[in-house]
């Protein structure tokens, strides 16, 4: 072999460990889009569940506007979210408002008691559940994607390829814990 055919032998194996590359970094970044979906899908189930929650509690405290006024602001404010890091802003808003609603139905037994409430109470324990589990699984892919962008040699194919950082899904301060719903 001469020296060209060396250099179209490098040239073909570079071409090749960069698409490797290229592939490994696509499927990361796919793994951490299907997880935001799968959030996505968990956060959709628990703005479904809030205003029937709402309903109720209000058929019980009719007088409580000011914390059903927060409560729905913040579902729209989570479900208007474009961004991972407004979502997380906004989750942490809704929960606090979910806090005031649930520390609201304390004050009274009779709606504690009731069927309608309970039943909604152990939907949204359950979506919390699921909420923490999606998030975790991003937060996972995030990472893995994270550590393939930034670490050589791929962070060199990922920088010349246009591939960013993803931001993680955190929760901020008081927020870091779900919403109290056990009565």
């Amino acid at each position: 072999m001469d020296g060209i055919g060396y250099f179209v032998a490098a040239i073909v194996i570079l071409f090749v460990l960069v698409g490797w590359v290229y592939n490994g970094l696509v499927r990361a970044r796919n793994r951490v889009d299907n997880a935001w979906g799968q959030v996505d899908v968990q956060l959709r189930r628990r703005y479904d569940l809030i205003p029937n929650l709402v309903e109720t509690v209000k058929g019980y405290a009719s007088h409580e506007k000011a914390t059903f006024e927060a409560v729905v602001e913040a579902r729209a404010a989570s479900q208007s979210a474009t961004t991972v890091e407004t979502q997380a802003q906004a989750e942490n808003m809704l929960t606090g408002a979910l806090r005031q609603l649930f520390a609201l139905a304390e004050a009274y037994p009779e709606l504690k008691a009731a069927p309608n409430f309970q039943s909604l109470q152990q939907e949204l324990s359950e979506t919390e559940g699921k909420i923490a589990i999606a998030r975790q699984i991003y937060n996972d892919a995030t990472l893995t994607y994270n550590n393939a962008v930034q670490t050589v040699p791929r962070n060199i194919v990922a920088s010349l390829l246009g591939f960013r950082p993803k931001p993680y899904f955190e929760a901020s301060g008081d927020e870091r814990s779900a919403p109290q719903v056990d009565f």
